[in-house]
């Protein structure tokens, strides 16, 4: 682990009046507020920030702490003024410190999407999300927050999307399962991985959040509100909607999943964010496809913020993605080596890892 992110997570874990971090940020907020500012701790998430919450003479705020060295605040500023722009509700960034990584943020609630869905009520939840996305499809271009430039968002080409599943051959197979992959091994992993890179790169290209699932949507009087969009890039057009749908911590019937997906097809037609000709049999293999690329990468994603970033939690997520790489794959016959591999292979090692992590859980016990 390079020394800046160790140094960063002793600090960010002691949350103590001797955290660095914790006193400059304590400084910055009391200058804006001219008094004597409280934060208290609320979350961090699946990167290097994190989040605070201030309540100030009867009204709340949102803090992020974001060091600059890791994570740069510059596009979350950026993206959230596009955002906004878009039509979409985003945390409204108040003040900012970019050469500290400190933002003051609107306060959008506690409510995550994820927390409300049921059965009953999860078709009409996702139906609204779905209807977002032909906005954040609009947004392929950010203007910097300090030097006014208009930038082009970054673009999910080639290199992009093999870089994203080569986390899981690095993380999940070579670091958590410690798995020697054969000739053959490999060249199963390419050639699958050439089928999932060249689906990403035919599809149309539209603005795209890169992470909108139901942890990344909150709700506000009902209302659904946007967060975590810093990441966005120009990519495939089904990328947000699976990553909706085939959500990585929870899973939904099969049919119901069909029905929307056919929905959401039905609505790109309408908006022209894919050719009048395109079939809606082309259209679900690109929406599985795609899943599938994302679930491999999210997979490796999880074991990465374990060894590395020291955040065991996401670990217990693995098994979800891991079923549905199995199931997608299995549909598709030029990925049914790679499902049969993953199902013999893969699936078995991580069982076993778990396993033998409670046995030794026990024994320390």
């Amino acid at each position: 682990m390079p020394a800046i992110i160790k140094q960063f997570f002793f600090k960010s874990h002691e949350m103590t009046l001797s955290d660095p971090r914790f006193l400059s940020l304590n400084q910055w907020l009391n200058r804006y507020f001219s008094c004597d500012v409280k934060p208290v701790l609320i979350s961090g998430d699946a990167s290097f920030r994190r989040y605070f919450r201030v309540l100030v003479e009867g009204s709340h705020f949102i803090v992020a702490d974001s060091p600059p060295q890791l994570v740069p605040i510059s596009p979350f500023i950026a993206l959230a003024d596009a955002y906004t722009r878009a039509g979409l509700t985003v945390p409204e960034v108040i003040a900012y410190d970019t050469e500290q990584g400190f933002m003051l943020l609107s306060d959008l609630g506690d409510v995550q999407l994820l927390s409300v869905l049921n059965q009953k009520n999860v078709a009409d939840y996702y139906r609204s999300a779905l209807a977002l996305l032909p906005k954040v499809a609009t947004v392929v271009e950010s203007v910097d927050p300090q030097t006014k430039q208009v930038l082009p968002l970054p673009t999910y080409d080639d290199a992009f999307v093999r870089r994203e599943l080569h986390i899981f051959v690095e993380w999940l197979l070579g670091t958590h399962l410690n798995l020697t992959l054969t000739a053959d091994d490999n060249a199963l992993i390419d050639s699958s991985f050439d089928t999932l890179v060249d689906n990403a790169l035919e599809q149309p290209r539209v603005g795209m959040h890169r992470d909108y699932h139901s942890r990344n949507l909150m709700l506000k009087e009902d209302a659904l509100c946007v967060i975590d969009f810093q990441d966005a890039v120009i990519g495939p057009v089904t990328y947000d909607a699976v990553s909706l749908l085939r959500d990585c911590y929870i899973r939904w019937p099969q049919n119901m999943v069909n029905e929307l997906m056919t929905e959401h097809y039905q609505q790109c037609l309408e908006r022209n964010l894919i050719s009048q000709g395109t079939r809606l049999e082309q259209f679900q293999r690109w929406f599985d496809l795609m899943g599938l690329q994302r679930h491999i990468k999210a997979a490796g994603i999880f074991a990465r913020l374990n060894y590395r970033d020291n955040k065991p939690a996401y670990m217990k997520d693995i098994p979800l993605t891991l079923s549905y790489i199995v199931d997608i794959a299995k549909a598709y016959p030029e990925l049914s080596a790679f499902a049969l591999w993953m199902e013999s292979k893969v699936v078995p090692a991580f069982n076993s890892a778990v396993v033998n992590q409670s046995t030794s859980a026990g024994v320390q016990s």
